[in-house]
Formats: C-alpha cells, sequence, structure tokens
C-alpha cells in the first residue's frame, strides 16, 4: 500500500490587525477592510455606520471626522468622507458615494490642528 501523497497547505493569510504604535500605512489594510465591510452592508450611505465599525475594531474615536450624509436640501452626498487622524503627522482617509463609485481608502498627510477634512464636518455625538 502506497501513502496518500499530501502537499503541504499554505498558511491562511494573516488578517488585518490594529497597530496602535505603528503608523498610518501600517494600519491601512484594518481601515481598508472595515470600510469594504460597511460598503457591502445596507449602511453603506451612512457616516456613522462607518464610524462605529472603525471604532468596534479600535479606532479611537477621538481622532475621527465625518461630513454629513445629506446636503443641505436633503438629497444624499455624492460623495461621503470620513477619516481617522493618526500620531501627529498623519491620516487614515476613506471616501464613498455615488462620484467615487467603489470605495477610496488612503494615507494622507493631517492639516493644520491635527484636522484630516477640509470643509465643515458633523460632530460625532453618539
Amino acid at each position: 500500500m502506497t501513502p496518500a501523497a499530501t502537499t503541504p497547505s499554505e498558511p491562511a493569510p494573516t488578517p488585518p490587525a490594529l497597530h496602535p504604535e505603528g503608523t498610518a500605512t501600517e494600519n491601512l489594510p484594518l481601515f481598508a477592510q472595515v470600510v469594504d465591510h460597511v460598503w457591502s452592508s445596507g449602511n453603506r450611505a451612512e457616516g456613522r455606520a462607518y464610524i462605529d465599525a472603525l471604532v468596534a475594531a479600535g479606532f479611537p474615536r477621538d481622532r475621527m471626522q465625518v461630513t454629513e450624509d445629506e446636503t443641505t436640501v436633503g438629497n444624499p452626498v455624492e460623495s461621503l468622507q470620513f477619516s481617522v487622524a493618526w500620531g501627529d503627522a498623519e491620516c487614515l482617509i476613506g471616501q464613498i458615494g455615488p462620484s467615487t463609485g467603489e470605495p477610496v481608502t488612503a494615507v494622507m498627510p493631517q492639516l493644520a490642528e491635527g484636522r484630516c477634512l477640509i470643509g465643515s464636518t458633523r460632530p460625532i455625538d453618539w
């Protein structure tokens, strides 16, 4: 009797994880995964859903910004942005909406006063 041939199995890929002491670039894979997960849900057009999911993944709420879900006349926005300021110089930024197609995530430099997004943002007070 001949032993069955076996092939070594590939190790399972390591899922993205939060690296609190790491760089924004090191945390981008987890940020992007969270964004993709919310994008594939029924809450894809709600800024709060992205903020809540990022908080649940361990990102610090007090370092976040999010734009409004609706225009001043009550229509859905063409582009919704959210961010996490990381360290003293970087931001993890996400953008979704009809104007972008699929979700976009990136690491960008922080703006003045530790902000990540230009223009007005809504309070994260929930």
